[in-house]
């Protein structure tokens, strides 16, 4: 399904079955072992969806029986995932289970609380990126925007590519206008467009912290 109000955003509220998943994400009983495979299911499903839109090749193949002719989804051989630490390591789990040839970037990005939303980035790590490649930046939520257009301007300094690919499992429309505001040419996978945000900046009715639920919540030490 694509959403209408913005172009290459694609929402799956028409599958039964990922909106199954995101029951279970959503739900407050859910522990942190089901919502990691919840989202690794996620994450696995996103990777089905993106091949649909990668260019192919048709190429023979002998059956024992007779040749006819198969399918090379080429740009699968050229991916690199960008994983925003730490709520989307799950979600890398199960794109990678499909993109199994991705090189794999790891990003460092915190977003301060309200009002200013500041972003701290002190830990990247990212492969070269070449002209063929999609580039697919896994977050689980896509709230105010400002964490994935931080992570964005640092991942086009390491070379341009072919395709940015945007996965998530919700979005709030404020973050999704930011980002296509920012980067037009940026496509947008994610379960679901929610309501809005909240004045702390998290998604209605969302899901909470991510990253706290995969996880647990961090502690200061003593």
């Amino acid at each position: 399904m694509k959403a209408e109000r913005w172009d290459d955003v694609y929402s799956f509220e028409n599958s039964p079955f990922i909106m199954e998943i995101l029951t279970g994400l959503r739900d407050e009983k859910t522990g942190p072992i089901s919502f990691r495979k919840g989202l690794v299911k996620l994450g696995r499903y996103m990777a089905y969806e993106i091949t649909k839109t990668m260019e192919i090749e048709r190429v023979p193949v002998k059956t024992p029986l007779e040749e006819t002719e198969g399918v090379i989804v080429r740009d699968r051989r050229s991916v690199v995932i960008i994983t925003v630490l730490r709520a989307a390591i799950p979600l890398m789990e199960g794109l990678i289970k499909v993109l199994e040839h991705a090189r794999v970037g790891i990003v460092s990005a915190s977003r301060e609380k309200a009002p200013k939303f500041e972003i701290e980035m002190n830990y990247v790590k990212i492969p070269e990126i070449k002209p063929e490649d999609t580039v697919i930046i896994a977050d689980p939520m896509i709230a105010t925007g400002s964490t994935l257009i931080r992570v964005l301007e640092e991942v086009k300094r390491y070379g341009k590519a072919k395709r940015y690919v945007i996965v998530g499992v919700l979005a709030a429309p404020e973050g999704i206008e930011r980002i296509k505001k920012a980067f037009p040419e940026v496509e947008i996978f994610v379960a679901k467009v929610d309501r809005e945000l909240n004045d702390e900046g998290y998604i209605l009715p969302g899901l909470g912290d991510a990253g706290d639920r995969a996880f647990g919540a961090p502690v200061k030490a003593q």
